[in-house]
């Protein structure tokens, strides 16, 4: 809003935050407080507490108050105008003399101390893009200070401000900082997890390229612990992408993480549509979007409601989503690296080496039904998670394979040789590649087009399917220092493709 001036507080829309114009008018009369702007409910409680923490200073309103937040037609939601309406009042009431546009944001507690609010770092946006001093809440400056080119100011206290306005004392300034370089430990290492090497190899894969991935096996294979320990070997997160979630996590509420860990984030089979993409009265992120450049976990991925699994299925392909209601819509980034997990069937023990199958034939047909072919289409990699042998369960002893940090410095190689490739184009990963540019700069080599011809004849896939294993090729190149895709790397693409347990029974074709 480049038309506002004086005193100004935001309001969200999505990851973006807009500026409120504060306006006072103070008449004779009845004491009353007024105010207008299409608030919310919170906004509309912000009277008494603005009103307690102003006669906390010393200054009693008095008088018909009408408070008008401009633009009108634009929903004001949340106590972050509680601060700018203080200002507003003490200005209009003649207790401080100020006239050059500044933004303001916080909580006022009763006796005039400011609370944390949601969307700094949006708010930290805006006021560089305007130029104008940014007012906040002394618990939100560290996600100012990761904003860079911003004059922003820590407020402890209503009075702290007065004083400042005043000239009798000095608000400290939020000094930038960069994102820290931070070594994370794994929750769960590689080399903590015996046995599935073919999994590890997958998640590895997944990592480096950013393909979705699906997990399928019994109770207690360790799909769970497996999809724990890919956060550790993920690459850090950029400057830009970390921009990004930051953005996202301060418009959700949530604090800043320290680091660059990218995000991971787990949702119960019954989380509703909203609760996954996104929604509600007042458009929050979902957890598609709270994932954002990070790793979303769906255990019992059957188990969730067919409304959300197809739901999915946009954000998944565009790496966005956009939620509409009828107040508008919002698009929100969601590039995640989606992970599943499932059991193979009801009872969890078909194909099972030790258990039975209990499962009648109709019950294991409902079962996969229950997953559609297009959302299965935008999983790159499946993957079966055999339990192990009681022998490998009771043994102390012995090599369980690589350390996460290891596992890390090769997806760190591969996901820069993938930057450098398509940096020009504007893409980061091989998963993100429309299929224009995938066919037309893939650098294959001369006997693979003979390989997929002869493989193709007897595979039931989809052109989506098609263009996958192309992704997950490249990838796979990508991880061994390739410059150009050979058949050992399209075969081994194709493997997990097909290497589901029910493929052939219609899953993962």
């Amino acid at each position: 809003m480049s038309g506002m001036k004086g005193i100004c507080g935001i309001a969200l829309r999505g990851t973006q935050a807009v500026s409120v114009e504060v306006e006072v008018e103070i008449t004779g009369g009845l004491f009353s407080i007024t105010v207008v702007g299409l608030p919310d409910t919170a906004v509309k409680e912000a009277r008494e507490r603005v009103r307690a923490a102003l006669r906390g200073i010393g200054l009693t309103l008095r008088g018909r108050i009408a408070i008008n937040l401009a633009p009108a037609d634009l929903p004001k939601e949340g106590a972050l105008l509680d601060l700018p309406m203080a200002v507003g009042l003490a200005k209009a009431a003649g207790r401080i003399e100020y006239s050059k546009h500044a933004l303001f944001m916080g909580e006022l507690a009763l006796d005039g101390r400011l609370r944390w609010v949601r969307g700094a770092v949006p708010a930290a946006v805006l006021a560089r893009e305007s130029g104008a001093p940014l007012y906040v809440p002394h618990a939100n400056e560290q996600e100012v200070a990761l904003v860079s080119g911003v004059e922003a100011y820590a407020v402890d206290t209503l009075l702290d401000l007065m004083l400042h306005f005043s000239g009798q004392k000095t608000l400290p300034r939020i000094e930038s900082r960069t994102f820290e370089e931070m070594d994370f430990a794994a929750d769960t290492d590689f080399a903590d997890i015996k046995g599935q090497f073919a999994a590890k190899r997958a998640l590895e894969i997944a990592a480096a390229g950013h393909h979705n991935l699906l997990m399928t096996g019994s109770p207690g294979s360790g799909k769970t612990l497996l999809a724990r320990a890919l956060k550790g070997i993920l690459p850090p997160l950029s400057d830009e992408e970390m921009m990004e979630v930051l953005l996202v996590r301060s418009t959700a509420g949530l604090p800043a993480e320290p680091g660059r860990a990218r995000p991971f984030r787990s949702a119960h089979h019954t989380a509703s549509a909203a609760a996954i993409c996104g929604g509600g009265a007042s458009m929050r992120p979902g957890e598609v979007s709270l994932a954002d450049r990070g790793v979303l976990f769906l255990d019992e991925f059957p188990e969730f409601s067919r409304d959300v699994l197809e739901s999915l299925r946009q954000p998944l392909e565009d790496g966005s989503i956009t939620v509409s209601r009828a107040a508008g819509s919002i698009t929100y980034p969601a590039r995640v690296l989606l992970v599943t997990a499932c059991n193979p069937c009801p009872c969890g023990y078909s194909g099972d080496p030790v258990e039975p199958c209990k499962c009648s034939p109709s019950a294991l047909d409902r079962y996969k039904r229950k997953l559609s072919g297009p959302i299965l289409d935008r999983i790159d990699l499946h993957v079966a998670v055999p339990r192990l042998r009681p022998e490998e369960l009771v043994s102390l002893d012995g090599d369980c394979g690589e350390r996460s940090s290891d596992v890390q410095s090769r997806v760190k190689t591969a996901r820069q040789i993938q930057q450098e490739r398509w940096k020009e184009m504007g893409y980061h990963c091989n998963a993100e590649l429309p299929e224009k540019i995938l066919r037309k700069h893939l650098n294959i080599e001369p006997d693979v087009k003979n390989f997929l011809a002869n493989t193709m004849k007897s595979l039931r896939m989809s052109g989506r399917g098609f263009s996958r294993i192309l992704r997950v090729a490249r990838t796979v190149a990508d991880l061994d220092g390739a410059e150009k895709i050979s058949v050992p790397h399209v075969a081994e693409s194709l493997s997990y493709r097909e290497g589901c347990a029910f493929s052939g029974s219609g899953w993962g074709a």
